[in-house]
């Protein structure tokens, strides 16, 4: 007998509607089930006969217990499902929700379904996975423990595309390492759709080729690449500069700059300088530890609150282009502080100056979320 499936995203901060819980809903229509989707604790139309709930990052947790919660109380006789990142990170704190059920991992069924897009009518972006897994093994990220290495592998992303949208965004952990980023990137340049590489670009892996073929796509305009700590220092000069010569504008390469994890607050001012020398933009990513249940409470072993919040002030100027202060101002800053407390000790400004650009990025190492649903 068809059921009726509601399918619930917790009341979080997201810019992104919930891959996971839309390829379930194509699932169960696939089934002969109808399908609902629903946001924090909101009454669904047509009462369930089964309940998803998704879940994102772990310092999230409250608000998904909460979705949980509410569906036990006013459907006290339907299984609840808990599912996604949080959920796959931290099951055990997740079985305290109260669903029925925490689902570990991807839903291997669903994952090569078309997205159910009509239950997001104003969307427009496919958001995309041509591959699971990466082959760094970074012991800050979530993915070698989610994803593992390399994996699912695709050549082809054509139908995974849905016919309505103009744009594509691609949650690859580390596309540049799929042996079928060429073939995918040829498709893309047939499709003429905007692209968007929202998990950034290993640096490491940007040869002259790479950017060539980059410079070739009609992206959306900013390319993401991470300089976590200074061995990778000359993979991303590297990048950066043939980014650059092949036809891309260094303010459109914003470079995440990983701080109070293994760092220092001197080892990440050399790197922001390094960054701001070089024509791209520092995008500070603070480190949270994988099982964090609230958010920038840690603190790393060579950083203290003061600091932290010194970096946490300066994003906005640091932020996207580097908007304010001017651009240049901001190098010659880096580029004559003695140190960390002086290049990051803001002044206040002779003059405001608007910028229309301001984006919140999603935290790079926790970003596949879509993780089962």
């Amino acid at each position: 007998m068809p059921k009726h499936v509601v399918l619930v995203e917790p009341n979080y901060y997201t810019q992104f509607p919930p891959l996971g819980l839309l390829k379930l809903s194509s699932y169960h229509k696939l089934k002969g089930d109808t399908t609902e989707l629903t946001r924090g604790v909101q009454v669904p139309e047509k009462k369930p006969d089964l309940i998803y709930v998704t879940s994102l990052f772990t310092w999230a947790w409250k608000s998904v217990w909460d979705a949980v919660a509410f569906c036990k109380r006013n459907y006290p006789g339907v299984e609840v499902w808990l599912g996604g990142l949080y959920a796959s990170l931290l099951p055990d704190h997740a079985k305290l929700s109260g669903a029925d059920h925490v689902y570990v991992g991807l839903f291997s069924e669903a994952e090569d379904l078309m997205p159910d897009y009509d239950l997001v009518p104003k969307w427009d972006g496919s958001l995309i996975f041509s591959s699971r897994g990466c082959i760094q093994d970074c012991r800050f990220c979530a993915v070698p423990i989610l994803e593992g290495k390399m994996n699912s592998i695709r050549h082809s992303i054509r139908q995974l595309i849905y016919p309505k949208h103009s744009r594509v965004i691609f949650w690859d952990n580390n596309i540049l390492a799929s042996p079928g980023w060429k073939s995918i990137f040829a498709e893309l340049k047939e499709m003429g759709l905007r692209i968007d590489f929202n998990q950034g670009l290993d640096a490491r892996l940007i040869t002259e080729e790479v950017a060539q073929e980059i410079s070739q796509l009609k992206r959306v305009s900013l390319l993401r690449i991470a300089y976590d700590n200074q061995k990778n220092r000359q993979f991303v000069q590297k990048s950066i500069e043939r980014l650059v010569a092949s036809g891309v504008k260094g303010r459109d390469i914003l470079v995440y700059t990983l701080f109070n994890y293994e760092d220092t607050p001197e080892d990440f001012y050399e790197r922001t300088k390094d960054i701001l020398e070089w024509g791209a933009v520092s995008y500070p990513m603070r480190f949270q530890p994988l099982d964090a249940l609230e958010k920038n409470s840690y603190v790393g072993k060579y950083w203290n609150k003061k600091r932290l919040d010194m970096v946490q002030r300066a994003r906005r100027v640091l932020g996207v282009r580097g908007a304010f202060p001017p651009y240049t101002g901001l190098v010659m800053k880096f580029r004559t502080a003695k140190g960390f407390d002086e290049a990051f000790v803001l002044r206040p400004p002779k003059k405001q100056i608007r910028t229309s650009d301001q984006h919140d990025l999603q935290s790079r190492n926790l970003i596949s979320y879509s993780i089962s649903f």
